[in-house]
């Protein structure tokens, strides 16, 4: 798949020089010519876009000129946060770029009672994995991520939190969800239940049981898209 703009933290400069695998990438690979139009975004500024145009070729170096920047936001329209109960980063890295393309817009990994408890999530891989995703969907934002101690502290912070659990209740309307609660693998304990008993849960349309990850692509799909 193409790149629908490019990372370097230059893009903005008159004068862009690409060199190493940005230049295999792009030359080698997608075969770019003398005066293709790329588009760059620094992560300096993301929501500015860089338009540049391929001038020259060097056997290991490309040069390209700068033609315009402009304000170009890519995001969804509708706000989504996922407080999602800790699972296997293994996991959670799988799902992540469809969720960047989806439109999540933030994501808080809880410490549940059923998670386990010497899961390690390393949030600047987890960024490198939105940062390929991003260019290639097009967006101009990171997913935002967090941690958080229990259940019952994502529940305080977040009192308008609808429940993704077991439940006879399945949504005809999604629009009015901005955050939505997920269970680990195993679901959450009954204490867990017992404390947000009181918001209400829903489910999908579907017997199947579904594992955390698909669950949170499933629900994310649902309320954005």
């Amino acid at each position: 798949m193409d790149l629908i703009y490019i990372f370097d933290d230059e893009a903005g400069k008159e004068t862009l020089h690409v060199r190493a695998e940005l230049y295999k990438y792009l030359i080698k690979v997608r075969r770019h010519k003398e005066g293709d139009i790329l588009h760059f975004r620094s992560r300096v500024d993301l929501k500015l876009l860089h338009t540049y145009k391929l001038e020259s070729l060097e056997p290991r170096s490309a040069e390209l000129t700068l033609i315009s920047s402009e304000v170009k936001e890519v995001k969804s329209s509708k706000s989504l946060h996922i407080g999602w109960c800790a699972i296997d980063a293994n996991a959670i890295e799988k799902v992540l770029p469809s969720l960047c393309e989806i439109g999540v817009q933030r994501i808080t990994f809880i410490l549940c009672e059923r998670s386990q408890k010497n899961f390690k999530l390393d949030f600047k891989r987890f960024e490198r994995l939105l940062e390929a995703s991003m260019q290639q969907c097009g967006r101009s934002n990171y997913i935002e991520f967090e941690t958080c101690k229990s259940v019952k502290e994502f529940i305080a912070k977040h009192p308008d939190t609808k429940v993704f659990d077991f439940s006879d209740n399945t949504l005809a309307n999604y629009s009015d969800i901005s955050t939505v609660l997920i269970g680990c693998e195993g679901g959450f304990s009954p204490n867990e239940r017992a404390f947000f008993k009181s918001l209400g849960s829903f489910r999908l349309d579907t017997p199947m049981i579904l594992r955390s990850e698909s669950a949170a692509l499933a629900v994310a799909s649902k309320i954005l898209l």
